[in-house]
Parts: structure tokens; C-alpha cells; sequence
């Protein structure tokens, strides 16, 4: 049984995300907030295994909403999806830097959003490959970066397979452009992710923009 919490501070969007999860088999509704604080509190309190996360709300947004419950939750850490209405809403960049580990359109179907819930509760990351890359090429130049990701201590492997995931490739198809296992690629992964200290693929992603190893545009 996989535990939801839905955060949106519209009562209506709430109230049928609420109703279609309590109907589908295998999900639990532990909770519902509509607002950033709201949601911090109940994370907490019923520690879900994915959060549904309203980005535009009044008072504390989903990326600042995101950041706390992260960086307080313990193990196994809530996975955060993002909800939001705009594929290019300039928060999305924020939330997936935040670590959130994934996003979904609001007009998605019951199919869509209930497949969601299963990929991130699965472990993975549910980005549409063009729409990331969107995402970070129209927001990279605009975020100011203090100290961008010093890749130095990765290995030309660890390089290679950040520079694959930048461009959206799964991990099956990483493996097969490099022939090597699956296995083998989620190892890179870790072992970059532990070396340049990020929390998720998403930050892998846009890590690789912002130390150049992908430039915006190619």
C-alpha cells in the first residue's frame, strides 16, 4: 500500500485528486493540506512514502514546502511530485533543485497521475525527457549559480553517464548506448550523485548544466 499526501491549496483540485486516489487500489490517502506550512506539519506527522505538491501557493510555496520536509524528513524520505499547470512555470526549475522527484502537469489524466504516484513510489524519477530538457535549458542561464558542481572528481564513466541523464536517457538506455548493464549504470549514478552530494536524479540533471558539462541549446 503506497501512503499519498496531497498538498493544493485550491479546495476543488484537492478534493478530486483526494477521490481519485482513495479509489485506486493500492493507495492510501494519509493526509491533505492546503497550504506550504500545512504540508511541512502533516509530512512530519504521517511521513507518506509520495507527496503530491502544489507549486503556486500563497504564504510558503511547493519549492520552499519541498526543501524543509526533505531536509527534516527521515529515512526512507518522502518522494515529492510537483504538480503544476504550466509545463514551463519557471517554479518547476526551482522544485527540482529543491530535490523533488518529479513533476506532472495538472491536465494529466486519472491514468497518468495514478501511474505517477506508482513510478515515484517505486524509487524512479518521472521526467519527460523533452520537457526537462525545456525546463532546465530555459531556466540554466537565469539561475544564478555561487559555485557550479566541480565534476573533477568524477571518473570520464561518471562524466559520460551525468552527460547521458542530462539528455533525458533512462537508465536502460544508457546502458544500452554504452553497453554496459543496467546495473552498472545505476552504480555510476550513486557514485556521482555521492560525489558531488545530490539528493536525486533531478539535481544530477541539472548539476550537468550548471558546470557546463551540457550546454543549453545542444
Amino acid at each position: 500500500m503506497t501512503t499519498v499526501l496531497v498538498v493544493d491549496d485550491q479546495y476543488l483540485i484537492r478534493a478530486g485528486l483526494v477521490g481519485l486516489l482513495h479509489a485506486a487500489p493500492g493507495i492510501d490517502v494519509v493526509g491533505e493540506a492546503g497550504s506550504g506550512e500545512e504540508a511541512v506539519a502533516l509530512a512530519a506527522e504521517a511521513a507518506p512514502e509520495v507527496i503530491l505538491m502544489d507549486i503556486r501557493m500563497p504564504g510558503m510555496n511547493g519549492i520552499e514546502a519541498t526543501e524543509r520536509i526533505l531536509a527534516r524528513a527521515a529515512d526512507p524520505v518522502p518522494r515529492i511530485l510537483i504538480l503544476t499547470t504550466f509545463d514551463l512555470d519557471e517554479y518547476v526549475y526551482g522544485a527540482l533543485r529543491a530535490g523533488a522527484s518529479g513533476f506532472l502537469l495538472k491536465d494529466s489524466g486519472p491514468e497518468r497521475l495514478l501511474a505517477a504516484v506508482t513510478v515515484v513510489a517505486g524509487g524512479d524519477a518521472l521526467f519527460a525527457p523533452s520537457v526537462t530538457r525545456r525546463l532546465v535549458e530555459a531556466y540554466a542561464r537565469r539561475t544564478a549559480c555561487e559555485q557550479p558542481p566541480d565534476l573533477r572528481a568524477l571518473t570520464s564513466r561518471e562524466r559520460e553517464v551525468l552527460r547521458l541523464i542530462a539528455g533525458g536517457l533512462s537508465n536502460l538506455e544508457i546502458a544500452d548506448r554504452l553497453y554496459i548493464s543496467e546495473a552498472t549504470v545505476k552504480t555510476h549514478l550513486n557514485r556521482t550523485m555521492t560525489k558531488l552530494n545530490l539528493d536525486s536524479r533531478a539535481q544530477a540533471v541539472v548539476a550537468a548544466y550548471e558546470s557546463g558539462l551540457v550546454a543549453p541549446g545542444r
